[in-house]
């Protein structure tokens, strides 16, 4: 009884605490929140604009467009936290949007984080979440998180093998018997991606680009295989000779030549993966394959790209950018069965 008055008054939370975007969802309505990791502050200080409230998909449309007076951070780079104060108002202004504390009470937040993360990025997870209003703060494998979200069998005797592909990492695990038997972690992502299309353009056709633009240019004809029908876009940019402005015409071919590194980054992490399980669990993947998750994993082709690779199926799954916090709130229904695979403030200290 006083459980569920608990909930009434002050439901959990679950956190998709992103490089890109920050997802929310809340105990008993499903997720709440969905927005940019972005911060905006006032010129040559640390105070948030707007009060405290340019935060998310405001901030987001000052990016790369911001006068001296406005500057647009994010407060979180290869999915782990580089400014601990901003990320805590950014959090801070999420928990209170989600508005779920009442009666002085603090919730209970369990919290995804990168395979990838030291003892001192935990540390500082902790601190943020329970300095932004959390009551008691778990962590949960980003990995863990995606084969729950994806609704994988990760309780039975065979091989569950996912891979989310975020804006800042790459997690890989495989599961059996409700743990992992592999993972590994690169910190590399959609932030790569993009990065990557911007150097490219800049070497091949001597026009600089931002990497909000490289990011469109990814999404509107980026590929990691060969397309039926190849496509073309048109970008503007600065000569860098000249240091005026100047347009070209970009093919899907040249996009795909400049992800090549960081897609090759991606299937060596999956190889390492697959050299560490037993024969007998890798033989299970033969027929149950890979599931893809993250944002990052939409990128046309990736699916074929692996699977011609790693001669295994590949699908993605819906709604890749949900999956994980999809199964971070499911991880929350359920904390007394999977509280084994969850780290909290105690468990790091």
């Amino acid at each position: 009884m006083l459980r569920s008055l608990r909930r009434r008054l002050c439901p959990d939370l679950a956190i998709d605490l992103g490089t890109a975007n920050t997802r929310v969802a809340v105990e008993g309505r499903g997720i709440v929140i969905d927005e940019p990791s972005v911060v905006a502050l006032a010129g040559g200080s640390r105070k948030v604009l707007g009060r405290g409230t340019a935060v998310g998909k405001l901030a987001r449309q000052m990016l790369g467009r911001t006068p001296d007076s406005i500057t647009a951070v994010k407060p979180l780079h290869d999915g782990v936290i580089t400014d601990h104060t901003l990320c805590e108002a950014m959090l801070g202004y999420f928990l209170r949007k989600a508005a779920t504390s009442r009666a002085g009470l603090r919730p209970r937040v369990l919290v995804s984080v990168p395979g990838s993360i030291t003892p001192v990025e935990k540390r500082a997870v902790f601190n943020c979440v329970e300095r932004a209003g959390a009551g008691e703060v778990f962590l949960v494998p980003e990995p863990f998180a995606a084969a729950l979200g994806a609704g994988l069998p990760i309780g039975e005797p065979l091989a569950s093998l996912v891979c989310d592909i975020g804006a800042g990492t790459t997690d890989v695990s495989v599961f059996s018997l409700g743990a992992a038997v592999a993972s590994h972690s690169v910190r590399i992502g959609g932030d790569e991606f993009d990065a990557a299309i911007a150097e490219s353009l800049q070497e091949e056709f001597s026009l600089k680009i931002g990497l909000p633009t490289a990011e469109q240019l990814k999404r509107d004809i980026g590929s990691a295989a060969p397309l039926d029908q190849e496509l073309t876009a048109e970008v503007r940019g600065r000569d860098t000779a000249s240091g005026v402005p100047r347009k070209a015409i970009i093919t899907s071919e040249q996009v795909r030549a400049a992800l090549k590194k960081p897609l090759h980054d991606i299937l060596n992490c999956l190889k390492t993966v697959l050299e560490q399980c037993d024969p007998e669990l890798v033989a299970d993947l033969v027929d149950r394959g890979l599931i893809l998750s993250g944002g990052s994993s939409q990128l046309r082709g990736l699916d074929q790209y692996l699977s011609d690779e790693l001669n295994i199926p590949v699908r993605i799954d819906r709604q890749p950018t949900l999956t994980v916090v999809r199964g971070t709130a499911l991880c929350l229904d359920h904390l007394a069965d999977w509280r084994h695979s969850l780290e909290g403030v105690h468990d790091a200290a």
